[in-house]
């Protein structure tokens, strides 16, 4: 499989795209990964685990139809709040009027008067005074008392509400843990299929990633995890939940009704810089291009709105509905790639980023050599930086730093080249580390050749290559050389 069109590798910022109804026509999907998909989402949220196994085969074999490689990421469902059914469907709720949340109502009774809660314990967790935010914020509560099984309420901000609907409590603090019984499941579900990341969904301290991390190592997995924040209780604890992560997750639906819009974006900045400082991957989601649900464009908003995210240094953005339920999906992909293309010319400071590390000092050899090599290759004109790599740690140590020099991660592991499709800049190649019989000349030689028939470079082009002292060793980046493209290995 080759690895990338010269359009994806002009574009650093990588693209996560959400799987759903419009995505299962092959065709559609194929479509896709060609216009600059990178990571497929898969929503644990809706569907079935038939349903997700069925779209990961029809993943793999649209990226082999594409040829490109794909990386996966399983969203887990998580202990999303949700109000029960309505006896017809929806009501409209009026402004001042009393309304109750009520955990012990038949789950199909609900009224203009009240509804079930799927959550048993809401109750336990709010108290008069307290505000309740019902589908994405649209409808607010007021609690006036609470009283056995029964919330009563008064309505703030009413309108339609429909079955099922989230609830979220202002300010955060409901109690539910981050992982259900549900969700367990699905990691043995993405242990089995090999997915490359797994997120957890409304975690609140670093605990519940260490407690997924757990899971998945037992079951036999070993995805990276992402967490998704979105409670207040996240925000809180923010640096924990990174450092005990691999990848964060700005997810600004839930985290904009708990936190209040108004400070959505300047949260957003502020997880973005913290999770790059602290030498990790960041996505931005949400509603990124949500008008292209129902139109082929995007409105101007949200071309700002991706490109500023961009710009802020996020790894990848991510398309929800607009690809899972949308009329467009191939179409809002295209969009996308063209707005982070666009948006990567105007960063002023792309070229002499700072980087800076939380200790002051370098965690280990790999992002030792790692800064040497992105250091040089922003003072030299150097064509591309290769890595040698099998775990994929040295391409992710350099796609911290910004930089319009293409990291080219040279592997034999699939995982591994799947994995570094959600790293920023930084592209897979399919390459045995071992190559050239295990003498350097042959292995320059191989390299070149490879190199050169993807045309990745040219001839007489500097490179700095990366690589360990012993090839295809876990672990081993050791050292980096500055080299000269050519067909004849160097002497």
């Amino acid at each position: 499989m080759s690895e990338d069109t010269e359009e994806a590798r002009r574009r650093r910022a990588k693209i996560v795209a959400t799987l759903g109804p419009a995505t299962d026509d092959p065709e559609v999907l194929t479509q896709m990964i060609s216009a600059g998909l990178d990571v497929v989402r898969l929503n644990a949220s809706h569907g079935t685990v038939e349903d997700r196994r069925r779209r990961l085969a029809q993943v793999r074999e649209s990226a082999q139809r594409a040829d490109r490689c794909v990386g996966v990421l399983l969203d887990l469902a998580g202990p999303k709040i949700r109000i029960e059914c309505f006896r017809e469907g929806s009501v409209q709720l009026s402004e001042g009027a009393p309304f109750a949340l009520d955990t012990a109502l038949d789950a199909r009774s609900g009224s203009a008067q009240a509804v079930g809660v799927a959550y048993k314990n809401l109750p336990k967790d709010v108290a008069a005074g307290d505000t309740l935010l019902l589908n994405d914020g649209q409808i607010v509560l007021d609690v006036v008392q609470v009283a056995g099984t029964r919330i009563e309420t008064r309505v703030r901000v009413g309108g339609v509400l429909s079955d099922r609907k989230g609830l979220n409590r202002q300010g955060g603090g409901i109690s539910a843990p981050a992982l259900s019984e549900r969700d367990r499941e699905d990691i043995v579900f993405a242990a089995e299929e090999g997915v490359d990341y797994v997120a957890v969904s409304f975690a609140r301290e670093a605990r519940d990633i260490e407690e997924a991390r757990s899971l998945l190592r037992r079951a036999g997995s070993d995805a990276r995890i992402v967490a998704k924040i979105e409670r207040h209780e996240a925000v809180d604890n923010l640096p924990g939940i990174i450092d005990a992560s691999d990848v964060i997750m700005v997810a600004r639906g839930d985290l904009g009704v708990e936190m209040g819009y108004a400070e959505l974006t300047g949260l957003q900045k502020t997880i973005i810089h913290q999770t790059r400082t602290r030498n990790k991957v960041v996505i931005t989601a949400t509603q990124m291009m949500e008008s292209m649900i129902h139109s082929p464009v995007p409105t101007r908003a949200e071309v700002s709105d991706v490109a500023n995210a961009v710009m802020d240094g996020t790894d990848a953005v991510m398309l929800s509905a607009e690809t899972a339920t949308g009329r467009y999906p191939v179409k809002a992909v295209q969009a996308m790639a063209q707005v982070i293309e666009g948006a990567e010319k105007y960063e002023l400071t792309h070229s002499r980023a700072r980087h800076r590390t939380t200790e002051g000092q370098f965690k280990g050899t790999e992002e030792a050599i790692a800064m040497a090599v992105m250091y040089t290759a922003n003072h030299m004109k150097v064509r591309a930086i290769v890595a040698l790599t099998e775990s994929g740690a040295t391409p992710l140590w350099m796609s911290r730093i910004r930089a319009d020099i293409p990291v080219y991660a040279l592997t034999r592991n699939e995982a591994t080249r799947r994995r570094v499709t959600l790293y920023r800049g930084v592209y897979p190649v399919i390459f045995d580390v071992t190559a050239g019989g295990g003498s350097t000349e042959g292995l320059y030689s191989a390299l070149f050749t490879r190199l050169l028939e993807l045309q990745l470079v040219r001839e007489r082009d500097l490179v700095i290559l990366t690589k360990g002292e012993h090839s295809g060793v876990q672990g081993g980046t050791n050292s980096m050389q500055i080299l000269t493209v050519a067909l004849a290995p160097p002497r």
